[in-house]
């Protein structure tokens, strides 16, 4: 076997793909899970289609990784809405001018909304954390009714801990653009995320074991080259100790009702316990009549590991591990977990194809 990837997420599907397609080459496919598709599986119940970890949209602005991921679905024609709850009130988010409307009662038009941000905005000379992104550029109380406790139980931290770019992936808009992302192509696969994730593999020189650790499976077989996407300290034996990752538990419920919600995700920034509700019909425009699915994300240390701890003394630690990665000569080290960073949908595929 001339290639052999641990990890079936989206990164070593599409690195599979290209190997097999590209390539014409044979490869293995090791994932300890009993599912293809890493985080954006899909499965139905009660004929729903159900995101197992969580809400994941398709959006970029990168044509070739649209039209590499259109050789495998095709797209129902979707734009993410996200609300937050804030004391009752269901206000748009990212910040825009109908948020600030919604949530204080205003009637703002762009040039009326910049000088209520100039007025209530704290004077940050430089940028430290994420706190310090929110209170520069809405104020105090924003970032209380919007951001203080929701990072708190998203991160089990204080935004004042947090790197900047943490919340500086969220936009800010003077505008009513109330749409979450501004991308030029989005959408949801028409069939789901799993049915893309089995054409991609579907060729005859693409192999997949699952419900495998990929160490007990390796020490059987010869290889050539390793494509690694799984958890860069588990790779190394954690040499340097483990790398801490902020996890999310799932629950999810069907129930006897059309509808639970306005719009696809709802934030719930206040709740003590959990941190947003997805209702999936929302997001995949299904048909079904007299059900509906929704699920509840409560964040913390023990779950799915969904998100690399952004303070300095983890990324300190990756960087000792990083310097054991660069000195690989038969091993490529692929995606979020291998590179201890988080990417959208998107760049993982993106970063496969180059």
């Amino acid at each position: 076997m001339k290639y052999v990837i641990v990890g079936a997420g989206l990164s070593g599907l599409t690195i599979a793909e290209r190997i097999a397609n590209q390539l014409n080459e044979e490869v293995l496919i090791i994932e300890k899970r009993n599912h293809i598709g890493g985080n954006i599986y899909d499965f139905y119940e009660d004929g729903i289609l159900i995101q197992k970890y969580g809400p994941h949209i398709f959006h970029t602005n990168e044509k070739i990784v649209y039209e590499y991921l259109s050789e495998f679905t095709e797209w129902l024609d979707y734009e993410h809405h996200v609300l937050s709850n804030v004391g009752g009130k269901l206000v748009p988010m990212p910040i825009c001018i109908d948020t600030l409307n919604a949530l204080y009662g205003l009637d703002l038009d762009e040039e009326s909304m910049k000088k209520w941000i100039e007025e209530h905005k704290e004077d940050i000379d430089e940028i430290k954390s994420s706190e310090d992104v929110v209170l520069k550029n809405a104020g105090r109380d924003i970032y209380n009714k919007l951001f203080k406790n929701y990072t708190q139980k998203q991160w089990g931290t204080s935004a004042a801990n947090l790197d900047p770019s943490v919340i500086s992936r969220i936009p800010f808009r003077f505008n009513h653009d109330t749409r979450y992302f501004e991308d030029t192509y989005q959408g949801m696969p028409k069939e789901g995320f799993t049915k893309m994730c089995e054409k991609m593999i579907d060729n005859d020189k693409i192999k997949v074991v699952l419900n495998t650790d990929y160490k007990d499976y390796l020490k059987d077989i010869e290889y050539d080259t390793l494509i690694y996407t799984g958890p860069i300290d588990y790779f190394y034996n954690y040499k340097y100790g483990e790398l801490l990752y902020r996890c999310l538990n799932f629950v999810y419920e069907v129930l006897d009702e059309d509808s639970y919600q306005e719009v696809g995700v709802v934030n719930y920034p206040n709740h003590p316990y959990f941190t947003r509700i997805t209702e999936f019909k929302k997001l995949t425009m299904q048909d079904v009549e007299g059900k509906t699915a929704i699920m509840k994300e409560y964040p913390g240390f023990n779950g799915e590991l969904c998100y690399p701890y952004p303070t300095q003394k983890y990324l300190d630690k990756f960087q000792q591990y990083k310097k054991e990665m660069d000195n690989e000569e038969n091993v490529i080290f692929a995606g979020r977990l291998a590179q201890y960073k988080y990417y959208n949908m998107d760049l993982v595929v993106k970063n496969a194809l180059e």
